[in-house]
């Protein structure tokens, strides 16, 4: 029976967005309107500024004095307009943000969830146990390498004996040196004494004459 008197099809309320638009828009249109007088009333008040004191200044001053009460009014809407607009606004928002605290709420509950069916896949027991034999299994493999690392057939030497030793063979390096040395010395260049003409002349290669102990001949005087 409602359906076919047109009570079936009721339309939905306006949004909160929809009033605030709507009022608003209302408020826009009072504030033109006071603009639009603002503009008529300082076109009389330069009027009455050229004009003398008398009936026509008076008339045109009481036209001024009608719009003024007229734009009080239409600001006095434009207030509650405004005022309006705002505590929709503010119940929008608060609106929002519960919404916004409700989607925030299911996301940890379904969180809390997913933790507690992921946490049960989880044995804390089996996990140490686990941490039990790696450390048993890395104690064995450091034995295995120091078994592994063993030398075989080494002597059992005292370190006194190989520190004395150490040095003795500092010394035995630096008498070799000396011996290289000594040798260089001790070279005599190979040639015939007899074969220059006399003591400190070149021989025939160009090499000056030495004497039995490989030293050059001083010629005589």
């Amino acid at each position: 029976m409602n359906r076919l008197f047109g009570k079936g099809n009721k339309a939905p309320p306006p949004s909160l967005d929809e009033c605030i638009q709507n009022v608003d828009g209302r408020a826009d249109a009072v504030d033109k309107r006071v603009a639009k007088i603002d503009a008529e009333l300082k076109k009389l008040k330069d009027q009455m500024s050229k004009m003398r004191d008398g009936p026509s200044k008076n008339a045109i001053k009481q036209k001024a004095m009608r719009l003024l009460k007229q734009k009080k009014q239409y600001e006095n809407q434009v207030d509650g307009l405004r005022n309006q607009a705002f505590n929709m606004e503010q119940t929008n928002f608060t609106t929002q943000s519960l919404k916004d605290t409700q989607t925030t709420v299911a996301a940890m509950k379904s969180g809390l969830k997913d933790m507690k069916k992921e946490y049960k896949k989880v044995n804390i027991d089996k996990i140490e146990d686990m941490q039990d034999e790696l450390e048993d299994m890395m104690e064995q493999a450091n034995e295995i390498q120091e078994v592994m690392g063993r030398s075989y057939g080494v002597p059992d030497i005292d370190e006194d004996d190989l520190e004395a030793e150490l040095e003795a063979l500092g010394d035995e390096l630096g008498m070799d040196e000396d011996a290289d040395f000594l040798n260089e010395a001790a070279s005599v260049p190979t040639g015939d004494p007899s074969a220059s003409k006399q003591p400190g002349a070149a021989s025939a290669d160009g090499q000056v004459a030495v004497d039995e102990f490989g030293l050059p001949q001083i010629p005589a005087a």
